[in-house]
Order: structure tokens, then C-alpha cells, then sequence
């Protein structure tokens, strides 16, 4: 059964992986390693889906896959980056649906740490082996890593599946006890097809995301959607540098007002893109990384800009 079909340009990951089905070869956990938006997620549901489907002859598998997407199968465990809103923890999708305004990054928290401790109490209910699925575990706080360390070491009848942008935002540890597994970018003619194939046919005219996009689709999906996200007017504005203080202030004033800091971080990257292709200017690249900075590091975000800003116009 090809269970990778859906899975484009990752020809090295699938044939990796396929051997470790056929040869019934499973390490206790795996790290796909890789930009987003390129397949990782989408080869993690392929790989649970065949582990699941172990020793199954008689199961069907795309009533499995179904239980796999809404998340319901008894021997999967899917985690998340969570923000934390009044004791409660939201995913992303559903701090949007609960239209929560963020003004962190998500985390994997220890407390989902536990909760994968609890699920490997008990033996796999349906299939050979339970899978877990661990998307951004660079996002992990110390705590959350460590936890998780102790739990890798004793994985019982699991597979583990971690997702992240690089090794090094990795505890070295963990990365130890996971079989790596590189995700390279696409080329572009496979990043319009996917684009194309997917109903985003539209992004194909925006050559400068595209361009940010470097090889991932899901990465110029995200784009064209913040960029959408973004009103005319503010859009208008950002298009040339502030000609005096005034203008810069109020300029700040309205980034911090309109974009929830997810948006501000990536439009310091659109940004970057757009003044270096309007001022080729290489100082202005490394002040917006500095933006990019302070954000991560929670600066007041109408501080940064103001800072930034006023910058430009006494240079």
C-alpha cells in the first residue's frame, strides 16, 4: 500500500521511511527536520497512518486516515503549541475560533508533557504500536523538554514523531534518542504545482512571496494569508519609509494597533524583502532583524517599531 502518494519532492524522507515499514524496523521516535510548509506535517499523518495500519490486513485505510484527521483514533496522540488563556490551554486553531488576541507565542507546555505520560499508561487499544505526533517541538519550554526526555527514554509500544524547523532548536539529548529525518525545500516548478493543485493558483501572481517563500508551498500559503490579513491602508503606508517622526510614530502606533504579534513576525521578513528590493540598503535588513528580536524577546511591540522607524528617518 503506498501510504506516501500525497506526499511531493520528499523522495529521500518517504524511501527512508517506507524502509522502515517494509523491513518492520521502527525506531522508538523520529525527528523530520525541516522549513514549514513543505510536507513534514503531512508525511507524519502518512507514517502514523502505515504504523497504525500494522499487522491490520482487514482494516480500511481511509476510514483510519479520516480518524487520523479529526484526531480521534485511541492509539494517537497528536500535540500541539498551546497558549494559555484562564487555566485553559487553546491550539492555535482554536484560540482563532475563540477569536483570543494573542500577544505571545505558542508553547508546548510540561503540562502536555504529562498528558503524553498518561497516554502511555495504558497498552495500544487497536493497533501494534500508538504513535505521537509532536508538531513545533521547538517551541518546548526547558521544562517541557526535559519532561519529555525522561518519557523518550522509556517509550514502551510507541513511536514518536517530533517536527521542527532545525536541529538546533532541539535539546541535543532528545535529538540523540531520534532518527533523523531531513525535509528539503521544493523546487519552484514543484512549489506551483502544489500551489496550483491546492486551489492557490492566485499566489502564482505574487511573485514577492513566492520569492519569501523559498521552496514552501504551506510557507506561501501562510504568506499570502497574512498579507491578506493586512489592511489596504496599512499596506499603503508600509509600502515607503516614514518622512518624518511624526509619520513614523503614527506608523508604529498602527502596526501595534491592527497586528497580533504572529503578524508582526512575519511581516519583519516581508518587510526585509521589500525595502531591500526598494532601498538596497543592508542596514535596514539588520535593524528589522533586530525588530524580529526584541519581538521574540516580548519588547513592546509599539516601542520596537517607533525605535525602528524613527531610525529611518534620522539616517
Amino acid at each position: 500500500m503506498d501510504y506516501f502518494s500525497e506526499l511531493l519532492g520528499q523522495k529521500q524522507a518517504v524511501e527512508f521511511l517506507e524502509g522502515a515499514l517494509e523491513r518492520s524496523r521502527l525506531a522508538p521516535a523520529y525527528l523530520f527536520v525541516g522549513a514549514s510548509g513543505i510536507g513534514r506535517g503531512l508525511a507524519s499523518d502518512c507514517f502514523a497512518l502505515a504504523i497504525l495500519m500494522l499487522n491490520q490486513p482487514q482494516a480500511k485505510s481511509g476510514s483510519l486516515r479520516e480518524r487520523i484527521t479529526r484526531q480521534n483514533h485511541p492509539d494517537l496522540l497528536i500535540v500541539e503549541p498551546t497558549y494559555q488563556l484562564q487555566g485553559r490551554l487553546l491550539t492555535e486553531s482554536e484560540a482563532a475560533a475563540a477569536n483570543v488576541k494573542k500577544k505571545a507565542l505558542p508553547q508546548i507546555r510540561t503540562e502536555q508533557i504529562r498528558q503524553i505520560h498518561q497516554f502511555l499508561q495504558r497498552p495500544p487499544l487497536e493497533s501494534v504500536r500508538s504513535v505521537v505526533v509532536i508538531h513545533s517541538a521547538q517551541s518546548m519550554n526547558e521544562s517541557a523538554a526535559n519532561a519529555l526526555l525522561k518519557t523518550l527514554e522509556e517509550p514502551g509500544l510507541c513511536v514518536f514523531i517530533l517536527i521542527a524547523n532545525s536541529l538546533e532548536a532541539i535539546l541535543a539529548t532528545i535529538v540523540s534518542r531520534c532518527q533523523y529525518i531531513p525535509f528539503a525545500r521544493l523546487s519552484d516548478a514543484q512549489m506551483r504545482n502544489i500551489l496550483q493543485l491546492k486551489g492557490y493558483a492566485e499566489i502564482l501572481q505574487y511573485e514577492d512571496i513566492l520569492t519569501l517563500a523559498q521552496g514552501s508551498p504551506g510557507e506561501a500559503i501562510e504568506s499570502y494569508k497574512q498579507f491578506q490579513g493586512i489592511s489596504i491602508d496599512l499596506r499603503i503606508k508600509l509600502t515607503h519609509l516614514p518622512k518624518n517622526p511624526l509619520e513614523a510614530l503614527t506608523l508604529a502606533q498602527s502596526l501595534d494597533q491592527e497586528l497580533e504579534l504572529e503578524k508582526q513576525l512575519w511581516l519583519v521578513g516581508y518587510l526585509q524583502y521589500q525595502y531591500w528590493q526598494k532601498y538596497n540598503d543592508s542596514s535596514m535588513i539588520i535593524e528589522l532583524e533586530k525588530v524580529r528580536r526584541y519581538l521574540l524577546a516580548y519588547v513592546q511591540p509599539r516601542l520596537v517599531w517607533e525605535d525602528f522607524y524613527l531610525r529611518q528617518c534620522f539616517n
